[in-house]
């Protein structure tokens, strides 16, 4: 149990850690509150040029990265076996992203989790993310929207950890979805009613 909590609060604490803190108190504006009113890296990238955006995806990436790192060098330590130790990767992910949607540091109201999974996946497996990518690229492209394509990539993982693994797996993959999907369903119904911004308009914006 004390290593269960660990591994949460590990990567709770570290999903806190949000680039569009850093480079907006840099920069002296609020990501969070203009734009598309997202502390994320493509809000920064809207207000701040891309530059700002890929300093702030490049640091919601590494606290993922990181704090699956400092999480395998302690089930390590305390001697857990494989298959555990895999469902303790997916927990200490799963904490990261909720520390990052949902931070201490802004009264709980974060970013959306992209960049963080992103991280995750490279850690965990590296081919899967590129795959994950791949795919979220290719949707992202053909309908315009990089909300429904980054959902792809969910599912991508989802599908892999659906053939690979046992239940609790499963189970814990779907609720990285649902996050996405919690975090998003105002996207989904800007969509609907044809109100998204598209993937183009986004970067003729930043042209």
């Amino acid at each position: 149990m004390e290593v269960l909590l660990m591994v949460v609060l590990i990567g709770y604490a570290l999903g806190c850690i949000h680039g569009s803190q850093i480079v907006g108190k840099y920069k002296k504006v609020n990501i969070k509150k203009n734009g598309l009113k997202n502390a994320g890296a493509s809000n920064a990238t809207l207000l701040l040029g891309f530059r700002f955006g890929a300093i702030v995806a490049f640091v919601d990436i590494t606290k993922a990265i990181l704090s699956l790192l400092i999480t395998v060098n302690l089930l390590n330590y305390v001697g857990i076996n494989e298959e555990l130790a895999f469902i303790y990767l997916l927990l200490n992910g799963l904490a990261v992203i909720i520390g990052h949607n949902y931070p201490l540091t802004m009264n709980f109201d974060g970013g959306k989790g992209t960049a963080s999974f992103l991280g995750f996946l490279l850690f965990l497996n590296w081919k899967l993310a590129f795959v994950c990518l791949f795919i979220a690229l290719i949707i992202s492209v053909l309908t315009n929207y990089f909300v429904i394509g980054t959902f792809s990539g969910y599912i991508t993982f989802n599908v892999y950890v659906f053939f690979l693994y046992s239940q609790l797996p499963i189970l814990l993959s779907l609720i990285f979805t649902s996050l996405f999907i919690i975090k998003h369903i105002e996207n989904f119904k800007r969509i609907m009613n044809d109100e998204e911004m598209k993937l183009r308009t986004f970067f003729l914006k930043r042209s």
